[in-house]
């Protein structure tokens, strides 16, 4: 349980900081992802979940 909640710290923390030093850009791919078709969002989401779970899997083993 620690873990996870460690690790959604470190995702506050990191959309923090980009938001902090990169406010005009960050707004500008809001844009572009609005504008970015479902499938290929939905395909994208996939690829970075499973990349996740690989990372996560190969610090634990």
């Amino acid at each position: 349980m620690k873990e996870i909640i460690i690790a959604i710290g470190l995702i506050f923390f990191i959309e923090g900081l980009f938001l902090a030093i990169f406010p005009s850009r960050i707004k500008s791919i809001l844009d572009l992802i609005k504008n970015t078709p479902e499938n290929k969002l939905r395909l994208f989401g996939v690829i970075f979940l499973v990349i996740g779970f690989l990372i996560i899997w190969y610090i634990k083993n």
